[in-house]
């Protein structure tokens, strides 16, 4: 007797979503860095593209609450989008204070630890599926 079966399609959640926008808003930010030194429109994009990225950002922490407050599971990542959160305010911060020395160097580390969180959340909705 032969068995077939198969594998269901890995499910992005909600928290997976936000997680890619603000990864994508990121990268945005990254490339309208480089505009904002070479063009006249540049300053108008990062600015656009900074309050995005708040947003996304918000978003991150919304729906880490909205997936731990039902389950009653761990609260760790309730505790990473509120510490990418603090990371958006202060690199707000050190935008409007034109701080580039701590501006640059931080939005490098927000996009590295945004990856690093993004595929946590797609290896476990992949996991999940298996």
């Amino acid at each position: 007797m032969t068995v077939q079966t198969t594998t269901a399609p890995a499910r992005l959640t909600f928290q997976g979503v936000a997680i890619a926008l603000q990864t994508l808003s990121l990268l945005f930010q990254a490339v309208t860095a480089g505009l904002l030194l070479s063009t006249s429109y540049g300053e108008v994009l990062h600015s656009v593209g900074a309050r995005v990225m708040y947003g996304a950002s918000m978003l991150y922490v919304l729906t880490a609450v909205l997936a731990w407050r039902p389950g009653g599971g761990s609260p760790r990542p309730v505790l990473h989008a509120s510490g990418f959160l603090a990371l958006a305010s202060l690199q707000v911060v050190t935008g409007i204070a034109h701080v580039p020395g701590l501006h640059v160097p931080l939005g490098v580390v927000m996009f590295g630890l945004s990856v690093l969180a993004l595929h946590r959340s797609l290896s476990t909705a992949l996991r999940v599926t298996e």
